[in-house]
């Protein structure tokens, strides 16, 4: 993994690239969902716009957490970056609610004898260029992400697959409706409200993961384990307990009490924590927090 500096550097870099296609797209969609008569379109407009907006605070949020422990920030300031990504879960959520609240709207509306405008064929283009775009913006920042262990750029990640999911969403209902033409364009609102239920179902996976570590939140528990594994198999550990951990940005943060034979001198018993620690940070890297307690076996 990359130290601190380079790591921000990356998410800044992939981060900002993918607002600058977000911008073009955003554009783009508003001018064929207008022309092109889409809701659904018009709805996918808003939800690019979202994530330029998330861009822009992802860009800032990840700077501030790359900077390093200072007298005020003793663990460093990877806490902002789960903020970030906790953001864009709920920015996510609220997306998804006013799409869901526009298509509904539309498919009342049509229920109770309105007409609405048959959508072009330019609004069908523009769902088609989304899909391909927001895709390779998906696997790129994803793809980022996990390199440099980001939870922030992999929401964020996931915030352009919710992107390419509801133009998939949108190019059926919008392709429907061109293709059967009347009462038939209520496809493009409904495609809207099918759209709104992966974009809460990701939002609530990435809301309620990064609030989880706000609040401090044991890590997975297979991380447990195998933290738990790295120090009971260290030669010199006979014992340990009162294991705590939870993640501080993209670290991993360890309190343990571990147990050796009571003869041993100190140093040796100091030789076998720092074992202890080289084999954590082998593990979960050079960055992680910490504290190991040696304590005699009686």
């Amino acid at each position: 993994m990359q130290d601190g500096d380079a790591r921000s550097k990356t998410a800044v870099k992939v981060t900002t690239n993918g607002m600058v296609f977000n911008i073009f797209l955003t554009i783009f969609k508003f001018i064929a969902g207008f022309s092109g008569n889409s809701a659904a379109m018009i709805a996918d407009a808003v939800h690019s716009f979202s994530d330029f907006i998330t861009d822009i605070v992802l860009i800032l949020g990840l700077r501030a957490a790359g900077k390093p422990a200072d007298h005020n920030h003793h663990y460093g300031h990877g806490k902002i970056e789960t903020l970030c990504a906790a953001f864009v879960g709920i920015v996510l959520f609220i997306i998804g609610l006013e799409i869901l609240q526009s298509g509904l709207g539309k498919i009342l509306f049509v229920a109770g004898g309105g007409n609405l405008e048959q959508p072009g064929a330019v609004a069908f283009i523009a769902a088609v260029v989304s899909i391909l775009t927001k895709e390779a913006l998906y696997r790129y920042t994803l793809s980022a992400g996990r390199s440099i262990k980001s939870d922030a750029m992999i929401a964020n990640a996931w915030h352009h697959r919710s992107d390419a999911f509801s133009s998939v969403g949108t190019m059926i209902g919008i392709g429907g409706a061109m293709i059967l033409g009347g009462r038939w364009v209520i496809l493009d609102p409904v495609a809207a409200v099918i759209m709104s239920y992966f974009i809460f179902k990701v939002a609530f996976e990435i809301s309620y993961t990064n609030i989880n570590e706000l609040t401090e939140a044991a890590p997975d528990i297979d991380i447990v384990k195998e933290i738990s594994h790295i120090i009971v198999s260290t030669e010199g550990v006979r014992d340990f307990h009162k294991l705590k951990t939870r993640k501080i940005g993209s670290n991993i943060a360890t309190d343990v009490h571990i147990q050796v034979d009571k003869d041993l001198s100190l140093i040796e018993a100091h030789d076998i924590c720092t074992e202890v620690e080289n084999r954590l940070r082998a593990k979960f890297g050079m960055d992680s927090i910490l504290y190991i307690h040696c304590e005699p076996d009686m």
